[in-house]
């Protein structure tokens, strides 16, 4: 049995509105034998979905690819649909059927199609300026409707509805993105909306990021004074005939009943106001103003949108000793509240927002610095009315009822999570409850922080876009969610914000162009910071084999290299300039959030680092002049990093936990050096009883570090260390996300300074990749990448009896676990998809009783054996699902380190 299915174009199912000049198509092979490989495949296009009118067929095609695959020669036509279906051959000659029928339609695709809407803007006599107008059209349909979509933007959010119904599923739109430079526009089928007769199209505009607050400064329209909506409906009638109804003086404008919706500071909402959409009495429509504004940064929806992913009900309903009354919701969410309430007209009830309780039990907000996040709502007073907001989200997990009624009840209130919709890819369980949570938190961290741009932070006067953060965790987040057209978006923003230099801002989108947001005098260019132009690149590549996005930033990863080499006097080392360097570490001077290693020592580290990441890069796009020159490049900064750091007799001369993570990690030693940096680092780790140290630069690495370097058991014991410092301190402490600080709030109840501590925080939960990529061993290949050869080499450890990873790939679903039976017997369970081949290390395995399924290895054929040490048996395999079991060697180290360190190969 051979199978096509999970049909999709650019990452996406069915999508619509597409600007891309060659869709790429991916599918997944489903097949009940072992070594399925595919050898040829066959794609046909029709413009009809029983493919009575093919527009391109390919034949059949000899090539295994089946993920990324580019239809040579075809063109699509703008705002046009077409409908697609895949057949394939695998290796041993069994065709497969044709897969069920997917779609994908073109957008307006810029170049064929100019835009005939206008800016427009309300302009309303006596309305305060944080209110939110709404505009509208009437028209009529008189004849039978074909298909109608439509084609929408704004400067600030805008909330479509059509004839009394909400246009679409998606929130904050167009999103958050450069906007001088680029500005989204979304595609809506609203074909099975329209109505014969008399219709109403209609929006909301809110503030959003391009005119709200945003930034610690207080400041409001950083991107512009003055929001406006730019819309096009184009209906196609039965009979041929096209109409396009697009956003001009001919719309009309009110005040709407939301009074003022802040990102930062919640909504006001005045139930009084609402009125129909086609009302003619209930308020006074004035006509809208046409604002002249450029149209030519305008793209297509390039990543995911928000939209709503779950809902949550309250777990209890507290009174705090201060006599407030507190909605817990069991978890640190982001999104808002949906309530429902009975009253009278002009009655006001309020809802604000926390993340915890101070150790008193009360209601603590004072980290949110100066974001509100608050929702005022005023009832109209007939029934029971129900409401959420529109334009705003909070992150918390306490909410204060002020105004309701003396009963409520707690199904009256719903916690609707929202965040860009990503697909979740990633799951991970263990023998220890406390890891598992620590797994749970650091999902949940990503789902309230990925929600539009890789935000530090959702609660506080912050919400920004930090590159450090970013790349700290995309491998963790690429595991846990399909996040590749999340950053294909962000990393296009990165690239137009890049400066003429080759410098990166802090964060993006930037916000320096009208507002000083640094430290110092600069707002750009911190080493780990900046490497995001070029590490969450290679790691989309990596994860995801998307060649065209690494050729798409390639050219970004070059100037921010060459932005270093321009910095100082010494071209290999970056010893200038403002760095962050080992962001709130726990070495640091006190009053200092920079932790103790020096940041010149970070700069040049990271500086390495890139150069060798921007060689890969070279490498897989057969730059290979570019592969000579980072070559040479990468040996001069690796040498004059040792002759700056590393005494004659190979000692790093920078003693904390963190120097000597990167240089390990990054491969800057020579080998005699790296014995002794890791026999250095577990001193350092006895020193603090096996306690980190480090911070926002040296966590993600430390780990990964201690597994590669033969001491696993110490990785381990970090992990399950549940005293402060520690990752599991924060869940015994009831954390549900992970926090900013290593001690937010203290064994005490005492917190952290109010001026920075978030409690949903995602830099620290980058210790998620190592449970994937180590504890389960489930790991790309550089040369195959997106998992075409998946690599299966668990370590397990002391402290878990057993750990079971699945990660769901472009190919399909790739799984390992293993458990510790009795008798020292391990079992290892690989699940390895089709089109895909697997090498699979077998840890500390004794050769002669490994069985596989109950057979001896050298009784199955299709297994092959490529190294068998006394610590390990390497071997590799065709997709399929494997059972190994074999009794274990006891008392041997983990001897694949000895290789690794002096060279970059980890990451």
């Amino acid at each position: 049995m051979l199978k096509v299915n999970d049909l999709r174009c650019e990452y996406r199912m069915n999508p619509i509105g597409l600007d891309v000049r060659s869709p790429r198509l991916s599918w997944k092979l489903e097949s009940d034998r072992r070594n399925c490989m595919q050898l040829s495949y066959q794609v046909q296009l029709s413009h009809t979905p029983d493919f009575a009118d093919i527009v391109w067929d390919t034949q059949e095609l000899k090539s295994d690819q089946s993920v990324h695959v580019e239809l040579a020669g075809f063109q699509p036509a703008a705002r046009t649909r077409y409908y697609y279906r895949v057949r394939v051959r695998d290796a041993v000659e069994e065709a497969s059927g044709w897969s069920d029928t997917a779609f994908f339609e073109m957008g307006r695709m810029e170049d064929s199609t100019e835009w005939t809407g206008e800016w427009i803007t309300a302009s309303i006599s006596g309305e305060p300026d944080t209110s939110c107008p709404r505009m509208r059209k009437c028209f009529q349909i008189v004849k039978p409707v074909l298909a109608a979509t439509i084609y929408a933007t704004a400067l600030g959010l805008y909330e479509l509805h059509l004839n009394h119904a909400r246009v679409g599923d998606t929130y904050f739109t167009p999103g958050w993105t450069t906007y001088s430079k680029r500005l989204q526009y979304q595609t809506y089928d609203v074909t099975h909306q329209l109505q014969s007769g008399d219709n109403v199209l209609g929006a909301y505009l809110g503030d959003g990021w391009y005119r709200g607050y945003l930034g610690w400064n207080k400041e409001r329209e950083i991107f512009g004074s003055t929001s406006a909506l730019l819309l096009e409906l184009h209906i196609r009638y039965a009979d041929g005939s096209e109409e396009v109804i697009g956003s001009n003086e001919e719309w009309s404008a009110a005040p709407s009943a939301i009074r003022m919706s802040d990102i930062y500071m919640g909504e006001t909402y005045d139930a009084r106001m609402d009125t129909d959409w086609g009302d003619q009495s209930g308020c006074e429509w004035s006509p809208v103003e046409v604002l002249a504004y450029p149209k030519n940064m305008i793209v297509a929806q390039e990543n995911v949108p928000v939209t709503k992913m779950e809902q949550l009900q309250p777990a209890a309903l507290l009174t705090t000793p201060q006599g407030d009354r507190v909605l817990d919701m069991g978890q640190n969410m982001v999104g808002w509240m949906r309530f429902s309430i009975e009253g009278n007209a002009g009655q006001t009830v309020e809802l604000h927002h926390a993340e915890i309780l101070d150790h008193e039990g009360n209601f603590y907000v004072d980290n949110l610095r100066a974001a509100k996040q608050r929702i005022r709502y005023t009832l109209h007073g007939q029934g029971v009315e129900t409401y959420e907001p529109h334009f705003t989200f909070q992150g918390f997990r306490y909410v204060k009822l002020i105004g309701f009624p003396e009963k409520v009840t707690l199904d009256q209130f719903t916690g609707v999570v929202l965040h860009s919709n990503m697909d979740r890819t990633g799951d991970f369980a263990c023998s220890s409850s406390l890891v598992n949570q620590l797994h749970h938190n650091i999902v949940w961290g990503q789902k309230g922080n990925f929600l539009d741009v890789p935000t530090d932070c959702p609660q506080r006067d912050e919400r920004l876009g930090w590159t450090g953060d970013a790349q700290m965790f995309i491998r963790t987040s690429a595991y846990l969610m399909n996040t590749a057209p999340f950053f294909t978006k962000w990393l296009r923003d990165l690239r137009a914000e890049q400066g003429e230099d080759g410098g990166i801002p802090f964060f993006v989108p930037d916000l320096r162009s009208s507002t000083s947001q640094g430290w110092g005098d600069t707002s750009h260019s911190s080493a780990a910071w900046g490497d995001a132009a070029v590490i969450c690149p290679w790691v989309i590549y990596e994860m995801y084999g998307d060649v065209r996005l690494l050729k798409e930033q390639y050219e970004s990863m070059q100037r921010w290299i060459a932005y270093i080499y321009e910095q100082g006097e010494n071209a290999f080392l970056w010893n200038t300039g403002f760095h962050f360097g080992d962001w709130l570490a726990l070495d640091s001077k006190s009053g200092s959030y920079v932790g103790a290693t020096d940041i010149h020592y970070v700069a040049t580290a990271f500086y390495a680092y890139s150069v060798s990441l921007t060689r890969k890069a070279a490498a897989a796009l057969g730059k290979l002049q570019d592969v000579e020159y980072y070559d040479e490049l990468h040996r001069n900064i690796v040498k004059a990093f040792r002759d700056e750091y590393v005494t004659p007799a190979g000692r790093i001369a920078v003693p904390t936990q963190t120097a000597h993570v990167l240089a390990l990690q990054f491969g800057l030693l020579e080998t005699s050096a790296c014995t002794r940096a890791a026999a250095q680092l577990t001193e350092l780790l006895k020193e603090t009883q096996n306690h980190l140290t480090t911070g926002f630069v040296g966590t993600p690495y430390l780990n990964p570090v201690l597994s590669d370097m033969g001491r696993n058991d110490l990785a381990y014991e970090l992990l399950l260390q549940e005293d402060y410092p520690s990752w599991l301190y924060q869940v015994t402490q009831g954390a549900t996300t992970v926090w900013e600080h290593w001690d937010g709030m203290r064994e005490d109840g005492s917190l952290w300074s109010a001026d920075m501590n978030s409690f949903n925080h995602y830099a620290y939960g980058a210790i998620g990749e190592w449970l994937y990529r180590y504890v389960a061993g489930i790991r790309p290949d550089e040369q195959e990448p997106g998992f075409k050869k998946v690599h299966i080499k668990p370590h397990p450890g002391p402290g878990l009896e057993w750990a079971e990873a699945s990660y769901e790939s472009m190919y399909g679903n790739v799984k390992s676990s293993w458990h510790r039976q009795a008798n020292g017997v391990l079992e290892l369970c690989v699940q390895v998809p089709a089109n895909t081949s697997a090498e699979v290390r077998l840890p500390n395995a004794d050769r002669q009783t490994i069985m596989e399924n109950g057979r001896l290895l050298d009784d199955s054929p299709e297994i092959q054996v490529l190294e068998s040490s006394g610590t390990h048996v390497d071997l590799t395999v065709g997709s399929g699902n494997y059972r190994f079991i074999y009794n274990i060697i006891e008392g041997e180290g983990d001897e694949h380190s000895s290789t690794l360190f002096t060279e970059n190969t980890r990451k």
